[in-house]
């Protein structure tokens, strides 16, 4: 058990922080009560750490398990039964809707998104590009993959497990993978940053919904604890938040299907690049949106904010908005819908569901949440604190 500071905030004597229990989770949720603790600096606050459906299995692809929920339905069971009062996220975890009576109460100021190499030793000069013929390149994700072999025909990707640590070795201590691909975020998060060999840029891969950002998640009427994560929000990473979490609600993807993203805040305006891809990458579709954040958009009213905001704990896909930014998000929001309905319009729900069906083919039984997003399973969960 880690606890520190001897003071209240909001009220509250001790906040309890879920987190899993892999190394990177760990050093993500160190950074979370650090934020915490320099905008209340007596916080008095503990970690609890636990293994997640993801952590444990190990020998199947993510994308094959069939859940929505692989790394954040057991913290929220914690946080549900009120044994911790928040939990940390990697935001690309979080499915885009929540279990009832949960928000996302932060997101932090995000990490660089993209998607990195990591080449084995013997490769260390080399980029993809330049990788032999037939190199064998290890990634546990479909959006990666289907992106890459569209790029790069004459390289084989082969799906990897575990968490960074094992990956490395996997890769360093064997000749099994020419290079792995992993999010940039977490690499330089582990200290690892001069491991990376090449950054991939948009028109290589885009990355997932989320990457690089961190989410809090808290119970939607703590109000006391809303109140410490409203402080530690970064507002353009939100924006991007919304804006991406919409676009991938609105398609319905996920794991089990090829989507990924590119935004960019200016300072008067939000551009969405997005896009979708059969499974060998044959197949893609891609679009970009821009609108403006500074100043009313009258081109479209399907882009201006309601009249009201409801007095209720208005979110978007989880994210309880900064009181000043409000506006701003409902627009997000409505860019990211307002794109997803575009390449759907083109097409991308066949392709979508092609990658599905694809993919579902001989997958393992599947646990997840419910269509609503209550939690199924009530049952008490052992849990460490670290």
């Amino acid at each position: 058990m880690e606890s520190n500071g001897n003071g209240q905030a909001g009220g509250k004597d001790l906040i309890r922080i879920g987190s899993r229990d892999s190394e990177l989770a760990l050093k993500q949720t160190h950074m979370v009560r650090e934020a915490m603790q320099r905008v209340h600096p007596h916080l008095n606050s503990e970690i609890v750490s636990m293994k997640t459906k993801g952590d444990k299995i190990q020998d199947v692809a993510l994308s094959k398990i069939g859940s929505k929920s692989l790394f954040t339905k057991e913290l929220e069971l914690a946080l549900e039964a009120q044994s911790v009062d928040v939990v940390v996220h990697s935001l690309k975890d979080l499915p885009t809707t929540l279990p009832d009576g949960m928000v996302i109460g932060a997101v932090l100021k995000r990490e660089d998104p993209r998607d990195a190499v990591i080449m084995h030793p013997k490769y260390a000069e080399c980029t993809l590009a330049t990788l032999p013929k037939d190199s064998v390149i290890g990634t546990s994700s479909l959006r990666r993959s289907a992106q890459l072999k569209r790029k790069y025909p004459d390289l084989c990707f082969k799906s990897v497990r575990g968490n960074l640590n094992t990956r490395f070795r996997k890769l360093d201590d064997a000749d099994d993978y020419a290079a792995l691909v992993l999010a940039a975020a977490g690499v330089i998060r582990m200290g690892w940053k001069n491991r990376i060999s090449q950054y991939l840029c948009d028109d290589l891969c885009m990355y997932a919904v989320g990457q690089g950002a961190l989410a809090v998640e808290c119970r939607e009427g703590d109000s006391a604890i809303l109140d410490i994560l409203a402080k530690i929000a970064d507002p353009d990473t939100t924006v991007e938040a919304v804006a991406e979490r919409a676009f991938m609600r609105t398609l319905e993807g996920g794991c089990s299907a090829p989507v990924a993203v590119h935004t960019k805040v200016m300072e008067d305006s939000l551009t969405l690049k997005g896009g979708v891809w059969s499974l060998d990458g044959s197949e893609e579709l891609v679009h970009t949106m821009t609108i403006l954040t500074r100043e009313p958009d009258t081109s479209s009213d399907s882009l201006r904010p309601p009249k009201k905001i409801a007095k209720t704990c208005i979110t978007f896909c989880g994210i309880v908005p900064l009181p000043e930014q409000k506006d701003v998000m409902t627009r997000a929001n409505q860019l990211g819908k307002s794109l997803a309905q575009t390449l759907l319009d083109k097409g991308a729900d066949q392709i979508l569901k092609a990658a599905k069906a694809q993919n579902t083919v001989n997958s393992p039984p599947s646990v997840s949440s419910t269509s609503n997003g209550n939690i199924e399973d009530k049952k008490a969960l052992p849990v460490n604190t670290s």
